[in-house]
């Protein structure tokens, strides 16, 4: 391909070909490559009776075009399917939530994305259905851009379920604790790996996204989510930028030093995009993954636990800036509301 093609094609035609370089043989290297689904696969089941197709991009999305038969929760699944701090939701809301929208425990379940926005939406709904019990989760490889890549249609036809029955059979240990990381950061626990799925400014302190920066002592590893993805080159920002499609090559890179037959616990600021590093932990086939919910927003804040590389946010230089902002903004509106000179 000469340079002039690449420039017309632009990002979404160099996704399509690095898929067409990858995905063939890709789902065949997971070790649970039922997880993963392609556009054929879901095509071939979408419309059976006890299949459930989830768009997890916010309703105005959906409302514009989504995959035939699909339905809404009226919000990003993100926030749908957890509270107002970005964490779980008690298991009997659960089964109201997800009753009334018509999936049952007999139930294939898909979830899908739009982009890399919210693709961390798909992945939080697949680690919600695990964390419930549900053996049948599944995320669509690429969400709707894999879909209209490969000639699908789209329907702008909302979708509304008969409801069903949803009970929730709570696994445990598919949801890490704060007092099970306490005792990791301290020492106290062994045999477990702390995975942090934050950016390296952020491990390191330098990004302060709570009252600490920095990051839980005895972390095994600091892998970015987006390290973990295929990237192509923006020709427009002209540097290579993440795709919302799971590789099974790069990921095993990405982990390659991680042991899949022990606990592996990953966490970021909110609990969200270590959701896409637990299911990439699932698809890799390790034997006791978890996310860790309370994540870095809940750690950081608590005075009393301990911190590696610790960093404290600076309230005064951010009031200091807030004031001369707020100086700023009233001598423009000051000379705004003089009057023009004659």
């Amino acid at each position: 391909m000469n340079a002039t093609a690449k420039h017309r094609i632009g990002v979404a035609g160099l996704v399509a070909a690095a898929l067409v370089a990858w995905a063939p043989g890709a789902l065949a290297k997971w070790v649970n490559p039922q997880l993963l689904l392609t556009p054929e696969q879901l095509q071939k089941n979408a419309e059976k009776s006890d299949w459930v197709v989830v768009d997890c991009r916010d309703l105005e999305a959906y409302l514009k075009g989504h995959i035939p038969g699909s339905i809404s929760l009226g919000k990003p699944c993100g926030k749908a399917l957890r509270d107002t701090t970005a964490r779980l939701l008690e298991a009997k809301r659960y089964e109201e939530i997800l009753s009334r929208v018509g999936i049952g425990n007999a139930n294939h379940v898909v979830f899908y994305h739009g982009d890399m926005k919210d693709l961390t939406d798909a992945t939080v709904a697949f680690w919600v259905m695990e964390y419930l019990g549900h053996d049948n989760a599944h995320v669509l490889n690429g969400g709707l851009d894999a879909w209209r890549k490969a000639g699908l249609r789209l329907n702008d036809k909302p979708e509304k379920r008969e409801a069903a029955t949803f009970k929730a059979k709570v696994v445990a240990s598919r949801l890490a604790t704060t007092d099970e990381v306490l005792k990791i950061a301290r020492g106290q626990a062994r045999g477990v790996q702390l995975i942090d799925s934050r950016t390296a400014p952020e491990y390191r302190g330098e990004d302060i996204r709570s009252v600490r920066g920095g990051h839980v002592p005895n972390t095994m590893a600091n892998i970015s989510h987006l390290d973990t993805l295929p990237k192509v080159k923006d020709p427009k920002a002209e540097k290579m930028v993440a795709t919302a499609y799971l590789d099974p090559d790069i990921a095993a890179k990405a982990f390659e030093k991680l042991d899949k037959g022990t606990r592996a616990v990953a966490y970021c600021q909110t609990g969200t995009r270590s959701t896409l590093t637990y299911l990439q932990f699932r698809l890799m086939g390790f034997k006791d993954p978890a996310n860790w919910d309370d994540s870095w927003r809940v750690y950081g804040a608590r005075l009393d636990h301990p911190v590696a590389d610790e960093q404290w946010f600076d309230f005064a230089k951010v009031n200091s800036q807030l004031k001369a902002l707020d100086t700023k903004v009233k001598a423009l509106e000051t000379a705004a509301a003089k009057p023009a000179a004659k």
